[in-house]
């Protein structure tokens, strides 16, 4: 069974910028695609950025122009660059297969923007 290890996440002001890695204990980046998922107090989880195995990216409307989502497979590493940081962006963020989980999730790490 694949384990995913997030991390990168902390506490920044609005505006700020935090860059969030995804480590997979197998090559998985090459033939799957993954997800950044985020999950704020009391709603549910939601997809935030895609990234296929091609490397094509894709983004949830909310954080279109602010996050950039890549990978290096090499590493087998996915991160996640958030710039533009807003308080809405407060969350637990993990990351996944996509568009539905395969593996066990990981316990995410923590991203809280204050205002």
């Amino acid at each position: 069974q694949v384990q995913l290890v997030e991390s990168g996440g902390g506490l920044v002001q609005a505006g700020g910028s935090l860059r969030l890695s995804c480590v997979a204990s197998g090559s998985i980046f090459s033939i799957v695609t993954i997800t950044w998922y985020r999950q704020a107090p009391g709603k549910q989880r939601e997809s935030v950025a895609t990234i296929t195995r091609g490397g094509f990216a894709d983004y949830a409307d909310s954080v279109k122009g602010r996050f950039t989502i890549s990978k290096d497979n090499a590493k087998n590493t996915v991160y996640l660059q958030m710039n533009s940081l807003k308080p809405e962006d407060t969350a637990v963020y993990y990351c996944n297969t996509g568009p539905y989980a395969m593996y066990d999730w990981g316990k995410g790490t923590l991203v809280t923007v204050s205002s």
